[in-house]
């Protein structure tokens, strides 16, 4: 309140454009608007989010899962960096909840922290493909898959 006041004080308005707190503020608020919504990529990256869901889902369900993998045009096999083939052995779901966000504050190592309300926090799922060859192994995520085959 006092800060409003402030405000309407000739000299105050001068002082409180070189003052700090204004930075900081907008800074903590850029960085929870770039944690939610993205770059301008966002769009398709909540599409393949809802697409890698229904994925998952589909994928705990399906009684046969070998067959659930190739109608989704998941590769059994792509070409390792050396030219052996590599292989899918493995894959794993991974539940992540995000509970808040802290981000820098201006002039202070202490992050600014906010946790979610319990309505917010929500459950992000991940999918990992691991394939193998002689030589390497390497787990590849389930967007990147999704997003290889929606280029096509």
């Amino acid at each position: 309140m006092g800060r409003h006041h402030h405000h309407s004080h000739d000299h105050g308005n001068d002082h409180d454009h070189s003052h700090d707190h204004p930075h900081t503020h907008n800074h903590e608020h850029d960085h929870l608007h770039s944690h939610v919504h993205g770059d301008s990529g966002s769009e398709q990256r909540a599409e393949l989010q809802t697409l890698a869901t229904q994925f998952v889902d589909g994928f705990r369900e399906a009684k046969d899962k070998t067959s659930y993998l190739r109608l989704a045009r998941v590769d059994f096999q792509r070409p390792g960096t050396d030219g052996l083939t590599m292989h899918l052995v493995d894959t794993n779901i991974t539940s992540n909840w995000q509970i808040g966000t802290a981000s820098p504050a201006f002039g202070s190592r202490e992050l600014v922290y906010m946790p979610f309300p319990g309505e917010m926090v929500s459950e992000r799922e991940t999918m990992t493909f691991t394939y193998v060859s002689f030589t390497e192994r390497e787990d590849v995520d389930l967007m990147t898959i999704l997003k290889s085959n929606l280029q096509e």
